[in-house]
């Protein structure tokens, strides 16, 4: 290192850097092409168990091993290194009459996070930890940043889900995760192969939307000029094979839906679809069985597993049900296909569900059951029969038109796998193609598109078949005992990281970014707050929503900043001060701070209040205080969750779900003017999962309506 060199003794990686020129400097390569491994933790650990403390292994066994430092601890003339490969971790002893002096003073000069090869001869401490005592030494990989201290927990988790690299270094069980994926993914495919599948690859840029309903995401082809999309699922092309005759396929494949995130949900996700010619439902759930217990068995499990504190057992026959079945279980009488719509809505205002003067008794047998029976399922059960109404697609059984020939797979009261009789009449299979062009035209951007090459594959004559989807990441997050869907994603989708010293649209002076850890004062009293609200606002939904929001914000206050609580309230109860008088987005809350200013508030109420307007207008701030994304979380999704409620027998949000509102979130015509995007965005600016925030300001309003 040049002498004249300064470096800042506090700023950790200014100092890696500088050893790392030092190295350079020294005619070291601190980061070298080649290494030698000849061993591994785990298999040194096996083959030296019987090793006695203070023993020492064959001199002419050299191992050499390579992998992270972990751990570093100097005593004099002994230094005491832990590495870490695949395999597991040991401990480098190292001495200084064993070593050159030059090998000597680069183990000095390593640090944790470094990636080194060591070799030497192994042996046992008089304490008994096996240790490999090194006579060479070499970096292979300098590592500039600090590992940290802990990153692990609810706090650190999107971090962790950004920085997965880190993750994986620091916490074994994350690792022991993807392990396992790999096995389960594995176990998949040599099951599917042994029974007989043929695994296949069909194209992720489509020109044509079809195989389910579902928003997608679109991209060009430069070349052709055409318009194109990433899948929603593969289930036309593979069906297109069975008309050639391949008789049983499979793919394992990423599907892209342009939806929202939540515990189960990702936009981008793992599927395995199969298509079985000449089989049916009953091939579709003998498929199922082994291939779960196939997984299972692929990671040292056996029938009897543990998710989420619930005890499920896989042991076959698995349950075969019909819906109606397990809908009279739960309400304790008799119901079917044939009850009454009037009885049924009975039983619906019972259970304080709503319905729908146009539900057939079909879609009210669906409801209850997705209302109240669903959750309770915890081994595996083949949910059959499902009503035409919910199940448009699908292929009518023969003795009760009424019925789809389909079933789904629900453990632990989600979802897992979807099985139909596939529909292989072209007639049949265009005109519902038309009816979905029809249901697009009319503003569903879910709907399917006309497939014309799919109805002339069937015209050509496609066989009898049994088709299954199944959720991956969900099987994954079943096997490995995982809340999560982003515990078992290496690397999820999140919100756009911003970078260090990156410029921001719209920066704002320093103090409004630092004022989030002070005491806050609004510049004007409750009182005077509500007073400039109502003198602009006449609207009593308007007053409404802004005392809901003003509750929120009290509420979340004092959790993330107790200090405030006023602040927060005023700031909730202004947010859409300028709206009535001032609905244009672009301008909206530009406006309200001008009369906020002549009010003589505190600026900072405007900016809080002007960052949940951001997506309207750039110039205005981005939320970044807890305070900014709470409020960018809670007001539109409190105007969904608001909706609802007047939707329902009670009017009130004390009997009200996550699921009711998942419901309500993924029907697009609900409450149509509260932006699904906006509420995901709220979700990442919370780092919560969709289903978390769903749960929380729920929670929230019952302990507001409860006041």
């Amino acid at each position: 290192m040049a002498e004249n060199a300064v470096v800042n003794t506090n700023d950790e990686r200014a100092m890696r850097r500088a050893k790392r020129q030092a190295l350079i400097d020294a005619g070291v390569d601190p980061y070298p092409i080649a290494s030698t491994v000849n061993a591994f933790v785990a298999d040194l650990a096996a083959d030296y168990a019987d090793l006695e403390p203070g023993g020492l292994g064959p001199e002419d066994e050299v191992h050499y091993l390579a992998g992270r430092i972990r751990g570093k601890r100097g005593h004099g003339k002994l230094m005491f290194l832990d590495l870490q490969d695949r395999t597991g971790q040991i401990q480098l002893f190292c001495r200084v009459n064993n070593l050159s002096e030059q090998t000597w003073e680069l183990a000095g000069q390593l640090d944790v996070g470094d990636i080194v090869e060591a070799q030497g001869t192994i042996m046992r401490t008089k304490r008994g930890e096996l240790s490999l005592m090194v006579a060479g030494l070499r970096l292979l990989s300098k590592s500039l940043r600090p590992l940290p201290e802990k990153f692990h927990g609810l706090s650190d988790r999107e971090v962790r889900y950004r920085q997965r690299y880190v993750d994986l270094i620091m916490n074994d069980e994350v690792k022991d995760t993807f392990v396992k994926r790999s096995r389960i993914v594995s176990a998949i495919r040599r099951y599917m192969e042994g029974q007989g599948y043929l695994e296949v690859e069909t194209p992720i840029l489509q020109e044509t939307l079809g195989g389910a309903n579902a928003k997608p995401f679109t991209t060009h082809f430069n070349v052709l000029d055409q318009d194109c999309y990433l899948r929603i699922a593969t289930e036309l092309h593979l069906k297109r094979c069975l008309v050639g005759g391949l008789d049983r396929v499979f793919e394992i494949g990423r599907q892209f839906r342009n939806e929202g995130m939540d515990l189960t949900h990702n936009p981008e996700f793992t599927s395995m679809e199969a298509y079985c010619a000449y089989s049916d439902l009953q091939g579709m759930k003998e498929l199922s069985e082994g291939l779960f217990h196939a997984c299972a068995a692929a990671i040292g499990k056996g029938n009897k597993i543990l998710y989420q504190d619930q005890k499920v057992d896989l042991s076959s026959p698995w349950r075969s049900a019909p819906m109606h079945e397990l809908v009279s279980e739960v309400l304790g009488e008799q119901v079917s296909i044939d009850t009454p719509v009037e009885r049924l809505r009975e039983l619906m205002d019972a259970n304080e569900l709503e319905w729908d003067a146009s539900w057939g008794a079909g879609k009210l047998i669906f409801e209850l059951y997705d209302e109240l029976v669903e959750k309770t399922i915890v081994n595996p059960t083949f949910v059959c029969d499902y009503p035409v109404e919910v199940s448009p697609l699908a292929k009518r059984k023969e003795d009760d038109p009424r019925l789809t020939d389909r079933f789904e797979l629900v453990i632990c009261g989600k979802e897992y796998a979807n099985a139909f009789s596939e529909l292989n009449d072209p007639v049949d299979q265009e005109s519902r193609f038309a009816a979905q062009v029809e249901a697009k035209a009319a503003g569903d951007d879910e709907a399917m598109e006309y497939d014309y090459d799919y109805v002339r594959a069937l015209e050509y004559g496609m066989p009898p078949a049994g088709g299954i989807g199944y959720g991956v990441d969900r099987m994954i997050m079943l096997f490995c005992d995982q809340p999560a869907i982003r515990d078992v994603l290496l690397f999820p989708h999140l919100r756009p990281e911003r970078r260090e010293g990156a410029p921001k649209k719209s920066e704002q002076p320093a103090q409004n970014v630092e004022a989030q850890d002070q005491k806050l004062d609004a510049g004007i009293t409750r009182e005077q707050a509500f007073e400039l609200l109502c003198a602009h606002n006449k609207d009593d939904f308007h007053i409404r929503h802004a005392q809901t929001l003003e509750a929120l914000m009290r509420y979340y206050a004092k959790e993330y900043d107790p200090e405030n609580v006023e602040f927060w309230g005023i700031v909730g109860l202004l947010h859409d001060l300028d709206w009535e008088e001032c609905p244009d987005p672009e301008r909206h809350t530009v406006v309200a701070a001008e009369w906020l200013e002549e009010a003589g508030a505190n600026p900072e109420v405007a900016h809080a209040i002007q960052t949940h307007n951001s997506f309207n207008n750039d110039e205005l701030p981005k939320p970044e205080r807890k305070m900014e994304c709470v409020l960018w979380a809670c007001d539109e999704l409190s105007g969904l969750i608001q909706a609802a409620i007047l939707m329902r027998p009670s009017k009130s949000v004390m009997d009200f779900s996550v699921k009711s509102l998942r419901k309500k979130y993924k029907d697009k015509r609900f409450a149509a003017g509260c932006d699904r995007q906006i509420i995901a965005q709220g979700a990442e600016l919370m780092g919560m999962e969709l289903g978390e925030l769903f749960g929380s300001v729920i929670e929230a309003m019952k302990a507001i309506e409860q006041e």
